[in-house]
């Protein structure tokens, strides 16, 4: 029988606004295709053995690097752990808290829809938390009695919302006073266009943060590359954890990005992806101005995605996302984000503009405007 291809993919839209994925076009084939054959050329017998489970020493010393200087993050080569994306570093802290007693984990609402599952594999059940304008709100993180929360401080998902210095100082000053931990999801934190970026929270207590990212929106998600940073009170359980798991990670795989990061390409592939992206917002932010003039546009100044909230006469939310599919348009409403029953006669959308081209964003907006006014 044929093999049956489980891959989540898009569902023949005639324009697919769902968020989460970069544009793959962009993939640097060439600069790839040279650090592979490179590493492949002089890598020693040895390293082609069971590797490290944290990952190779060469690769974790070039995170290292790149994370304390684009990222503002504490980044000592021991603490770091090689691991196929965000998923698999929630997983591997996720099932060590669950092996010392914990059964709950705090996550932002609305946040990404993934976490229930993802967390509920390793035992955990997730307890939304609220925001308000400066992120996760501490009234509610204090009174939900969780010791362990999950955060995207740099650009909230999926809001935008960047965590205030003030509130980041609260968070930490919580994770301290219950003993706790904070993990800091770090998915789209290279991503800024109208200031400095934001450093990771981590920088500033990186024995109260565990700090996770990949390389899924900056190369591309198939890589299965990503890296986690971890408190020493958990490093040697999350690296036990890690090599029962999958005994490390793939070790050409690893020297192939390590030679990436060390020449240069990775920095370049980012400024690259950058200029793309700056320009795909500014193009839907444009089209959006022009097809639905009243529409308040907002997580804009980083990311991937913006938010746009559509002015009530376009509601409900469930009639409109009903009508821009039998046009051939794919959004994903902001409700499909919370656990909260919000306002249905609002249109809140979460637009994802990275992996459309120019040309395509303005079609989308554009039937998107035509369906709701025939």
């Amino acid at each position: 029988p044929r093999a049956r291809d489980l891959a989540p993919r898009p569902h023949g839209a005639r324009v697919d606004f769902l968020p989460g994925s970069p544009d793959l076009s962009l993939f640097p084939r060439a600069a790839w295709a040279a650090a592979q054959r490179e590493v492949l050329a002089e890598l020693p017998h040895r390293d082609l053995g069971y590797p490290d489970p944290r990952g190779l020493p060469r690769l974790r010393s070039a995170l290292a690097e790149l994370l304390a200087r684009r990222r503002g993050v504490v980044a000592d080569p021991e603490r770091i752990v090689v691991v196929s994306g965000v998923a698999q570093a929630a997983a591997l802290v996720g099932s060590v808290l669950h092996a010392r007693g914990m059964r709950e984990i705090g996550v932002e609402d609305p946040g990404s829809p993934q976490h229930d599952g993802l967390y509920a594999a390793a035992g955990l059940r997730t307890v939304p938390l609220p925001l308000d304008d400066e992120g996760l709100a501490p009234g509610p993180l204090h009174a939900s009695g969780v010791r362990a929360a999950v955060t995207t401080p740099a650009h909230q998902y999926p809001t935008g919302i960047a965590c205030s210095a003030g509130r980041r100082t609260r968070l930490l000053d919580w994770a301290r006073s219950v003993d706790g931990l904070l993990l800091e999801d770090d998915y789209d934190g290279d991503f800024r266009y109208d200031r400095a970026p934001v450093g990771a929270l981590q920088g500033l207590d990186p024995e109260r943060v565990a700090y996770m990212g990949s390389v899924s929106k900056s190369l591309a998600p198939g890589l299965r590359l990503g890296w986690l940073l971890v408190p020493e009170f958990l490093a040697d359980a999350v690296v036990d954890r890690k090599r029962t798991m999958d005994l490390g990670h793939p070790s050409v795989d690893q020297a192939v990005f390590a030679r990436f990061l060390e020449r240069g390409d990775y920095d370049r592939q980012l400024r690259r992806c950058q200029r793309a992206y700056r320009e795909r917002r500014d193009v839907l932010v444009a089209a959006l101005a022009e097809h639905f003039p009243h529409a308040r546009v907002s997580g804009i100044a980083a990311g991937l995605h913006a938010i746009a909230e559509l002015p009530e006469r376009y509601g409900p939310e469930s009639r409109f996302v009903r009508r821009v599919a039998a046009a051939g348009v794919a959004v994903r409403p902001l409700s499909a984000c919370t656990h909260a029953r919000g306002d249905e006669s609002a249109v809140r959308l979460v637009l994802g503009y990275a992996h459309l081209p120019a040309a395509r964003i303005r079609e989308g907006v554009r039937v998107m405007a035509e369906a709701l006014d025939g």
